[in-house]
């Protein structure tokens, strides 16, 4: 032994070395520092699949959703705006529609009159058309009335005939619109799509606008 341990009895010196405390530190910090993350990672899960937190991020995604407030300037909205238009749209029985032959057959005017009336409109002048449209329209027909009508009952006697042309004279007075028969014109719109069109021009459905695929 060199004389460096001296044996004083029957128990003998430990030879073992002391044990490195800062190595068991270390290990303890490391374990430590690891439960913490799984802990937050854990309640991130939880946050997620609960809906909790206001905010959920997707990794890789970039992607966050925010519940927020409208505030009172978003919440008119242009559909609203539209709404408020619509409802200005008046009703069949508030029109009056002058009705027009512009064909070389006889009797159109009379009964597209008397099934316009039928559908609740008022009835006004009922003939040939004057020499500028007469035998001159090609089409269904042209729907024709002052500037004031382009919004409101030109849409509406269009739901009665929707492939006829609508024009508007600046010059024209009066509230009342006409209907001038053209050459490719063979009956009104049938009732059950006239009144559809009708209800949909009174009450659309409003647009929600969604942001997908964020």
């Amino acid at each position: 032994m060199g004389g460096k341990y001296r044996i004083t009895g029957d128990k003998y010196p430990r030879m073992r070395p002391h044990r490195r405390r800062g190595r068991l530190v270390v290990v303890v910090v490391a374990c430590g520092a690891v439960l913490g993350v799984a802990g937050w990672g854990t309640l991130q899960l939880i946050d997620v699949f609960t809906g909790g937190g206001g905010t959920a991020t997707a990794a890789g995604v970039g992607c966050s959703t925010k519940a927020t407030k409208a505030s009172p300037a978003a919440s008119a909205s242009p559909s609203a705006s539209a709404a408020a238009v619509v409802g200005a749209v008046p009703k069949p029985a508030q029109i009056t529609v002058n009705v027009f032959n512009a064909t070389t057959r006889s009797g159109l005017a009379k009964t597209t009159a008397d099934e316009l009336k039928k559908r609740g409109f008022k009835i006004g002048e009922v003939g040939n058309a004057t020499k500028q449209y007469d035998k001159k329209v090609t089409g269904t027909g042209i729907l024709l009335g002052p500037a004031a009508s382009l919004n409101t009952s030109l849409p509406v006697l269009a739901t009665q005939l929707t492939t006829a042309e609508r024009r508007t004279d600046a010059a024209r007075a009066g509230t009342a619109v006409d209907l001038i028969i053209g050459n490719r014109f063979k009956a009104l719109t049938s009732p059950t799509a006239s009144v559809k069109a009708l209800t949909a021009l009174a009450a659309p459905q409003p647009t929600a606008s969604t942001k997908k695929g964020c």
